[in-house]
């Protein structure tokens, strides 16, 4: 069988060639088209403030949630941002935020702090966890911000927690809050140290108690000290309060291993499929968003 050549003058060639380099820009423009229409802009920034330095547990959760939060941003589509510069918590950047978290402390400097308020006061949204609550006199963090213990959290300061962390059967106190919606009366915890806190939050008007530990739970905590081990009580574990577009959840603190000295992590809160409904119902609803 012969081989057949064929030869273009030149007017084929430049005809050919120019549809050619026509069909593949057209294709590379449809591939980019394609690419912006399954990439929409976020719907919303989150801003994430953290310290990560005073606890193996809490810097544990810390590197969960930044594993997890930017998960959850893919799919839900908005901006997540994690941060430990605390000088960023002023107005001009915070009118680029819907809401804020609070992974594991608060601000000291007093600029950073009113610049929070402000951002609350006037209608900023904000999920804080576990120890960004933590309050005590003396401590290294004392209770010297009545605003954001008294007033915002209305909780006041710690007075004491369960230990070692366990898993806590939980009760749902308002199934109509968007927070809450997707999840059954009662269900079983992460594993979490538990807080106790100074006030009563029932007896606060603004407060709303969201989650508590169910009676079911109890003995909560296993020692070695009888005072860590809850038999009984009220305990609210994630509260709102109504003035203020606001969640606090007490989940934050993994189980390590302190006891053999391996630092080794024993449990992780975002393990938890139902709660995680919880911690993202409730920041999507803070941002005004909706699954």
């Amino acid at each position: 069988m012969k081989t057949r050549w064929f030869r273009l003058s030149e007017t084929q060639f430049t005809f050919t060639t120019i549809v050619g380099r026509a069909i593949l820009l057209g294709a590379l423009a449809l591939c980019s088209a394609g690419l912006h229409a399954q990439s929409p802009p976020p719907k919303f920034k989150v801003v994430a403030f953290y310290t990560g330095k005073n606890d193996q547990a809490h810097i544990s959760f810390v590197k969960e949630a930044n594993h997890w939060f930017p998960r959850m941003a893919a799919k839900y589509n908005f901006a997540y941002e994690s941060t430990t510069n605390w000088n960023q918590l002023n107005a001009e950047f915070l009118k680029q935020c819907a809401a804020v978290i609070f992974l594991d402390t608060r601000p000291d400097d007093s600029a950073q702090r009113k610049a929070f308020e402000n951002y609350m006061e006037h209608g900023g949204a904000w999920m804080g966890f576990h120890f960004a609550a933590f309050a005590l006199t003396p401590s290294d963090v004392p209770q010297n911000w009545d605003w954001y213990h008294q007033k915002f959290l209305g909780s006041g300061e710690y007075v004491s927690n369960t230990w070692r962390p366990t898993s806590a059967v939980l009760r749902v106190e308002d199934t109509n809050h968007p927070a809450l919606r997707n999840l059954p009366k009662t269900f079983k915890s992460a594993p979490n140290e538990w807080y106790r806190w100074k006030n009563d939050l029932r007896a606060n008007p603004d407060i709303k108690v969201l989650l508590s530990i169910d009676p079911a739970s109890f003995p909560v905590g296993t020692g070695p000290k009888p005072h860590e081990i809850w038999h009984s009580g009220d305990y609210p574990v994630v509260w709102t309060n109504q003035k203020y577009k606001m969640i606090y959840v007490n989940m934050g603190h993994n189980d390590i291993d302190y006891e053999h000295k391996t630092n080794q992590e024993l449990s992780f809160t975002f393990d938890n499929e139902t709660q995680n409904k919880l911690i993202l119902d409730g920041l999507l609803s803070l941002a005004g968003a909706t699954k």
